[in-house]
């Protein structure tokens, strides 16, 4: 990593969230900042131009932003060029040493639940009176949490694989590992790379909280010789946070392991589900990493709630529950929320990402009362029904005529929430947890999720 940025030539690979972020703070630090992206325009301060109109080998480095493919021609150009490649995550760690040499970071990745863990991590810091934040794949970006003017004393950070491939500097006081199953396979090639990718993170760590349920982890980090500290839902042996009864209990940050102590009680998780207690477990491991209390631990779970989109009850009348989970973007997640409930009309489909629905029908067709299915991987989803649970009654909708994606026009959701009300009787749960991205279709998650809660209220509730 280079140690200045003072008229070194920097291209800087997507205008997203994190190219511009990025761009801002080498621009401040004197960089010649070029941002590569389809849509051409000049902003604050610097160019950007379209792929086409730049030799990537005139530079000193290449920044490339998450979900880039490493075998872009441009990635791929740098490369053979010598050109250093960087990343946001590495360019933040360099600048908070400069700026702030006594923040600490933690870090925490997983195919899912990353968001609510960092969220509810934070919450823990901030409950024992730290200056805190949760930010990297999700809110503020990590270059501007570091560059903030409130000063963090602490940064967590969520991390996505895509981040991780190019992790080469940031140090964590400790990570967290929550599951590993089948998630953008259209990127990394196959599971094998994506889940080396998601290990990596333990390479930057002195502490990693690890997920003792999750097969894929226990058997991929057994090579680590780090501190390893496990978590799961059954008794914890010494070493090991886990539950006892309606306890949630460390023996792994006391002062003897033959001791435990008690992090909160089952009835403090909100929903209390068998991933949202792996999560809290987690998030807690972190917390006593750097020694919050168990009292400010505690005090911040029974005082979280998930964020929008998230297993999140949109309304509720005749005894049907309509629930919007658009965060279920993998088939991982989906069979999650299914079997949160009992009698689902589930609503799925949009860009599979490479991922397989085999197993998640094959796990939760018991659950499954109807399908309704949409976009443009849907028939994965439907041979997954045809090869095992045929006899489930499935609805494919298509979009109609006059939606267009990022529109005013609600259509699409709404002949979604239709078919639903057609299938859903008393006792039943519509479901949207999608098992695939958004992008085919909607904006993103949120854009999804909030489409559905508006054809709800307005078809459902009657509300104007």
């Amino acid at each position: 990593m280079m140690e200045s940025y003072v008229d070194k030539k920097i291209v800087i690979l997507g205008a997203g969230v994190t190219g511009k972020a990025v761009a801002r703070a080498l621009v401040q630090r004197r960089a010649q900042v070029v941002v590569i992206d389809e849509k051409t325009s000049d902003e604050l301060g610097f160019t950007v131009v379209s792929p086409e109109a730049v030799d990537i080998s005139i530079f000193d480095g290449a920044v490339v932003s998450p979900g880039w493919r490493q075998d872009h021609p441009l990635i791929v150009g740098a490369l053979n060029a010598g050109v250093e490649i960087l990343n946001e995550i590495d360019i933040a760690w360099c600048i908070s040493r400069e700026i702030s040499p006594t923040q600490k970071w933690l870090a925490l990745t997983g195919t899912n639940g990353k968001t609510s863990t960092v969220e509810l991590t934070a919450a823990m810091l901030q409950s024992a009176g730290l200056k805190a934040v949760a930010c990297g794949n999700l809110g503020d970006t990590v270059i501007d949490a570091v560059t903030s003017h409130e000063k963090f004393d602490i940064l967590v950070l969520e991390l996505s694989s895509f981040q991780l491939h190019w992790l080469k500097q940031a140090c964590f006081e400790s990570v967290a590992i929550l599951n590993i199953a089948a998630d953008h396979l259209d990127w990394h090639g196959n599971f094998d790379t994506y889940a080396r990718a998601k290990l990596l993170i333990l390479d930057r760590a002195k502490i990693a909280i690890l997920n003792a349920d999750d097969g894929e982890i226990v058997k991929r980090a057994q090579s680590w010789a780090g501190k390893k500290v496990f978590f799961s839902l059954n008794t914890p042996e010494a070493g090991e946070i886990g539950v006892v009864e309606n306890l949630l209990v460390d023996r792994a940050f006391v002062p003897d392991f033959q001791e435990a102590s008690m992090i909160a009680t089952l009835t403090d998780i909100v929903p209390t589900l068998p991933h949202s207690v792996s999560n809290a477990m987690a998030a807690a491991g972190l917390a006593r990493s750097i020694g919050v209390s168990y009292s400010d631990i505690q005090s911040a779970i029974a005082n979280f709630h998930p964020g929008r989109h998230r297993i999140e009850k949109v309304f509720e009348s005749n005894e049907i529950s309509w629930v919007n989970d658009s965060k279920a973007t993998n088939p991982h997640a989906a069979t999650a929320s299914i079997m949160s409930h009992l009698n689902v009309v589930w609503i799925a489909g949009g860009l599979a990402k490479g991922a397989d629905m085999n197993a998640l029908i094959e796990r939760s067709r018991n659950r499954i009362k109807a399908a309704i299915l949409i976009g443009v991987d849907r028939d994965l989803i439907e041979a997954a029904f045809v090869a095992h649970s045929p006899l489930t009654p499935r609805v494919l909708v298509n979009a109609p005529a006059d939606y267009i994606k990022g529109g005013e026009s609600n259509s699409l959701m709404e002949r979604v929430v239709r078919e639903a009300m057609d299938l859903a009787v008393s006792g039943d749960t519509v479901l949207m947890a999608p098992a695939c991205a958004s992008m085919d279709q909607f904006i993103s998650y949120s854009d999804r999720g909030e489409r559905f809660a508006k054809a709800v209220m307005k078809l459902v509730a009657h509300e104007k």
